[in-house]
């Protein structure tokens, strides 16, 4: 089946399923494979060119005016539409499926395998994080985002996930009022580094986390489940990060 990928997780997921696209977008860190566009702005013509017998796209990476473009060309469109952990499972069961994959899905660890997250007061409560996606202004995740679902998932409450907008913007007012035990940067969407974490230190003990294990779901998500609740189980109790993790744990001022 010749696919075409528009979504940086799913090209990684046909991949580990051994199945190749013939084509992603410039995000899916696959050099070896045509690009055709970014997620939110394909070439449609390019698409067409190479006479896909399938074109995979996502309700939260990509737009409908594309879906639409593509169905108009007469190209098969599979809509998935993962917007938290319970999610994978069933959307990727339905991919494999599309694509003629005998998939046997790795169940997430349980809650009780997960190091257990203290907030800085103790007593159990659970640990408290703010996930900027974005700066000048900040933006984070809101609830019904897969990335604040993953870190529900392994005990933490994400800070102003309360808010009306998946994507909330941020003023000073609003940060000044958190309790925020830890800042989680990660390092996309915006690409926090350490050279810029300055900007963060007021609002917490800032922590450098992988992006992609964060927000991008797949075959990756039950390891990254684990590796994201190791990581902040580590940077609460100052421990260094292990080998192969962007982590870095400072404390703020507070």
């Amino acid at each position: 089946m010749r696919v075409v990928s528009l979504v940086p997780s799913v090209t990684e997921t046909l991949a580990a399923w051994g199945v190749d696209p013939v084509a992603c977008t410039r995000y899916c860190e696959r050099e070896d494979l045509p690009h055709v566009g970014g997620t939110k702005n394909p070439d449609i013509a390019a698409i067409e060119e190479l006479a896909p017998d399938l074109v995979v796209v996502d309700r939260e990476e990509n737009r409908r005016p594309d879906h639409d473009a593509l169905v108009a060309a007469g190209i098969e469109v599979e809509v998935l539409h993962i917007a938290s952990v319970d999610d994978v499972e069933p959307e990727l069961t339905r991919l494999a499926r599309r694509v003629g994959v005998d998939w046997q899905p790795e169940p997430l660890p349980q809650r009780s395998e997960l190091p257990p997250l203290r907030g800085r007061c103790g007593g159990g409560e659970r640990v408290r994080v703010f996930v900027p996606i974005w700066r000048r202004p900040f933006m984070s995740i809101g609830a019904p985002t897969y990335g604040a679902s993953l870190l529900a998932y392994c005990g933490m409450e994400v800070a102003f996930a309360d808010r009306s907008d998946p994507y909330p913007t941020l003023d000073e007012a609003d940060l000044a009022n958190e309790h925020i035990d830890l800042v989680l940067a990660s390092t996309e969407p915006y690409p926090w580094h350490r050279r810029n974490l300055d900007d963060l230190d007021p609002y917490g003990p800032v922590h450098l986390i992988d992006g992609q294990d964060l927000f991008w779901w797949g075959t990756r998500t039950p390891a990254a489940v684990r590796r994201v609740a190791e990581a902040v189980a580590q940077a609460l109790s100052g421990a260094a990060p292990t080998a192969g993790t962007p982590g870095e744990a400072r404390v703020g001022a507070q």
